[in-house]
């Protein structure tokens, strides 16, 4: 399978036959010329897929089951608070997967298709043959089922969002932004988002991830926004994080205790870091960590809250990389625009240029000895 440290997951026992039985692989093709170290120009070929839930709790009405009232919730059980995975394991996989951790507002899905109909990160690594586990968290898109209820958020609020991520001042795009410019992509964009189901519950949260990693085995975390707090507090969790890619961490960001700097002010709200236990804290120091940011970030106060609160967010990014390496850890912040990559939105992963942010990253993974 080119991952033979990894637990096998459920899949379509049908489908394995019918591979069995003379067809070396699943054939996608897209139609586009494929990256220089992918498998065949234009050709993706899968060697395995399918899909799986981790973590989670079994909820019990107390009572005997009666099937001539099925309705009654007496002696019936609810599984919930589990995460959902959909893999792809391509040919030649490389040793260590990528497990894609979603953000705010958002499922899985997120990484697949890009809203104008490209290919998103999902599939670019898996032409640069990575694995590819991609995480629906708990409570959220395809992980929606949950044993604690909570009311459904129909509240308007997508020019919010639209200035929160960093796509421009509605209703107009920043000049140079890396989003396409079209009502349909807009249109698909908003629809990608999704509601939680069920409140946010760090500890169900992290529980699955470790889960997640304690299935599938070592592997490279990578997280976009909300999850990048999680992610630290799952790679402390476990060894077989063996590398993280940050994609824009909101929050979370973790502190040894009696180092947490002073919460920062911005027209969103105020920002503070998290102190966590040294012995926890030296666990991020074990393994190569980028924490990347896009454009369109001010470097001073400004009273527009979805710009400002990411200057506290960068701002908050630098001084966690230097506590990491302050103790002995290899943690590198890349702020695109300062490499000469500019226009890029809070989505790094969808943007127009998200081949040239992945190759960034695989270079990344290849000089960390990550591949």
């Amino acid at each position: 399978m080119g991952y033979a440290t990894h637990m096998r997951p459920m899949k379509r026992r049908d489908v394995l036959k019918g591979l069995a039985a003379g067809v070396p692989a699943i054939a996608l093709s897209s139609g586009r010329p494929a990256s220089a170290d992918s498998q065949a120009p234009g050709v993706l070929r899968i060697r395995d897929q399918g899909g799986f839930a981790v973590g989670g709790s079994v909820k019990t009405t107390p009572g005997t089951f009666d099937p001539r009232n099925p309705t009654n919730p007496a002696g019936q059980t609810l599984h919930g608070d589990h995460a959902r995975v959909f893999f792809q394991v391509p040919e030649r996989a490389r040793k260590l997967p990528l497990v894609l951790w979603h953000g705010f507002k958002e499922s899985g899905t997120s990484w697949g298709m890009t809203p104008d109909g490209r290919e998103g990160f999902q599939t670019l690594f898996l032409r640069r043959r990575y694995s590819v586990y991609t995480l629906d968290q708990p409570r959220r898109g395809a992980a929606a089922r949950t044993t604690v209820g909570t009311m459904t958020d129909t509240a308007a609020d997508e020019q919010w969002f639209f200035n929160q991520f960093r796509l421009g001042l509605w209703p107009d795009l920043y000049r140079g932004v890396q989003f396409p410019d079209d009502p349909e992509s807009l249109n698909q964009f908003f629809r990608q988002m999704v509601p939680d189901s069920g409140p946010l519950d760090a500890k169900v949260v992290v529980d699955a991830a470790t889960a997640a990693f304690a299935r599938i085995g070592r592997g490279i975390l990578v997280t976009h926004s909300q999850a990048g707090g999680f992610g630290w507090r799952t790679t402390m969790r476990t060894s077989r994080v063996k590398g993280v890619i940050a994609l824009e961490p909101g929050s979370g960001f973790v502190f040894p205790e009696g180092e947490v700097p002073a919460p920062m002010s911005s027209a969103a709200g105020p920002l503070a870091g998290e102190a966590v236990p040294m012995a926890n804290f030296r666990r991020l120091t074990q393994v190569p960590i980028a924490v990347y940011y896009g454009d369109n970030i001010p470097s001073e106060p400004t009273d527009i809250a979805g710009r400002d609160n990411w200057r506290v967010r960068l701002a908050m990014a630098r001084l966690w990389v230097d506590a990491v390496n302050r103790h002995g850890g290899d943690a590198t912040l890349v702020h695109l625009p300062s490499i000469g990559i500019k226009g890029n939105t809070h989505f790094l992963f969808s943007d127009l240029n998200n081949e040239r942010i992945a190759r960034h990253i695989a270079t990344f993974l290849s000089r960390k000895r990550l591949d």
